[in-house]
């Protein structure tokens, strides 16, 4: 009779066990702190006033042709970026959250910080990366099928993710469509910042892999301040014309 009741209360710590890893072992919704936005102002007309090259009158310009090149940026509004860092710990939960035990992360911080337009459950037994077909999709609902040049497959043209995890799903390298986003206000020369395009079958993941304490895209040089963050990533707005609200996005983080 005891074997049994040994054998009984086993089982249920088994079963128990299990319920706590597998909660553990999803991403789950983060506290968010808002710290505040950024964006570019609209810069005055650059003066131009050519003459032309008679010597007899050195400062005419009227009876000219002037040829002239421009280049300008043009500040997009069909992407918005976040960045920042992240804390927090690795705790042991039941399916209520009550935890048992927790460990602080002091000493470095991995993982991956995921947004999407669902404002329903993900399914992240399913999810892996985004199909062509996926991104098309995605290209449609959010009107980016207009803008050849920052629209989202031309934004996301590389496949060169680091191997990651999910869970217990392996993202494997080089499989997933890529970005990386710049450091000190240029194109990263290395795999800095990594956003990867993940797909559960039903909804598009943006995906940035956590680098603690990284040099950030707007880094100064030596004797200004230096910005690092623990992650970047660009999330598309609606491109439709005269579009003047902003499409919310459901964030969840997971810490390896």
């Amino acid at each position: 009779m005891k074997t049994s009741k040994n054998i009984t209360l086993a089982i249920i710590i088994l079963i128990v066990l299990a319920g706590i890893s597998y909660v553990f072992a999803l991403p789950s919704a983060p506290t968010i702190t808002y710290l505040g936005n950024s964006t570019k102002t609209t810069a005055s007309g650059l003066k131009v006033n050519t003459t032309g090259n008679d010597t007899s009158a050195p400062d005419k310009a009227g009876g000219f042709i002037f040829t002239i090149r421009l280049n300008a940026d043009s500040q997009t509004d069909r992407w918005k970026g976040y960045v920042g860092n992240v804390s927090g710990s690795l705790v042991l939960d039941d399916t209520d959250g009550y935890t048992i035990y927790d460990w602080a992360m002091t000493t470095s911080i991995s993982g991956e910080v995921y947004a999407t337009r669902t404002s329903g459950a993900i399914t992240w037994d399913d999810v892996n990366c985004s199909t062509s077909t996926n991104i098309t999709n995605e290209e449609i609902a959010m009107n980016h099928t207009e803008n050849p040049n920052d629209n989202i497959s031309t934004t996301f043209n590389d496949t060169g993710n680091s191997e990651f995890y999910i869970g217990s799903t392996i993202i494997g390298a080089n499989t997933c469509y890529t970005t990386n986003l710049f450091v000190n206000d240029s194109s990263p020369v290395n795999d800095n910042f990594e956003e990867v395009l993940l797909h559960d079958g039903s909804n598009m993941i943006y995906t940035s892999i956590i680098e603690e304490n990284q040099d950030g895209y707007n880094n100064r040089a030596a004797g200004d301040r230096t910005y690092t963050y623990d992650f970047q990533m660009i999330l598309p707005e609606r491109g439709y014309s005269g579009w003047s609200q902003s499409t919310p996005y459901y964030f969840f983080v997971e810490l390896d």
